[in-house]
């Protein structure tokens, strides 16, 4: 029997405003599954975005959601677990929303740990708002605002999260689609901050640019780089460059924010 996405879905949102071959919508159907998972309830989870593509998915799901400023998402998400800390918290973004003009927002949410779950969908670029270069634009890459080739390191995610303090981070691909739902669904259940990247290259803004013939070439791509964390551990530094780590990459306990937040509240007050 196939799966019933639709229940999750708002009633006359569809079709969506995603480009042919993008990968968003392979995210959305995965996220839908995790929240099944997980079983969340639509009344207690609460889905916060940004600006941008990836952040137009909120307002195609069935929840409580929040469309706010652009890089702003992890702010907005904080303020709702801080006043409701029973409530499932989920944030979904781009690459550029989050880590560019959101990424103060974001390093400092890693740092509290608090808990909720950040999906970030990494497609290269700002998809939406004119192909600009992000900071994961890969160097030598060209968007509208590097036509001869993006001279600037790139971010890597994954790392930058571990480092700013973010107790789950995991990374999947667009192209090993069965896989996303898996690591949102361990995000979602780790408490404390979870950050999942997902490559979902985009189409469109990235890959016209760069010469990729087809999303068929881009997804290939995906398929190519990705290698999962347990194969990793067998392989040398030659067969790794060029690779991406894929899979759950970190994970540890320590203290979550708003329980530490609320024993500070109950000792202002004397309790």
């Amino acid at each position: 029997m196939a799966y019933d996405y639709e229940k999750h879905i708002r009633p006359g949102k569809l079709p969506h405003i995603w480009c042919p071959g993008c990968g968003h919508g392979i995210v959305m159907k995965g996220m839908i599954r995790a929240f099944d998972a997980c079983g969340l309830e639509k009344n207690n989870t609460a889905i916060v975005s940004g600006i941008g593509c990836a952040s137009r998915m909120n307002g195609y799901m069935d929840y409580n959601t929040l469309h706010t400023a652009h890089g702003r998402a992890a702010a907005f998400a904080t303020g709702i677990k801080m006043a409701k800390p029973e409530m499932d918290v989920i944030v979904v973004g781009g690459d550029g929303d989050g880590t560019a003009i959101g990424g103060n927002h974001f390093i400092h949410a890693c740092r509290r740990n608090i808990d909720m779950t950040y999906i970030i969908l990494n497609n290269s670029i700002y998809g939406m708002t004119g192909g600009q270069f992000s900071p994961c634009t890969p160097t030598g890459a060209k968007a509208s605002t590097t036509v001869y080739g993006n001279p600037d390191p790139t971010f890597d995610i994954a790392k930058l999260a571990i480092g700013a303090g973010a107790t789950f981070v995991a990374r999947g691909t667009a192209f090993h689609a069965t896989q996303i739902d898996k690591l949102i669904a361990e995000g979602i259940k780790h408490k404390g901050m979870a950050i999942i990247e997902i490559l979902d290259d985009c189409p469109t803004t990235y890959g016209r640019r760069n010469k990729f013939r087809s999303v068929v070439d881009m997804m290939k791509r995906l398929k190519e780089i990705a290698v999962p964390v347990a194969a990793a551990a067998k392989m040398t530094p030659e067969q790794l460059e060029g690779k991406v780590l894929t899979g759950v990459l970190h994970k540890e306990e320590r203290p979550e924010y708003t329980e530490q937040y609320a024993q500070v509240i109950n000792r202002a007050k004397g309790a």
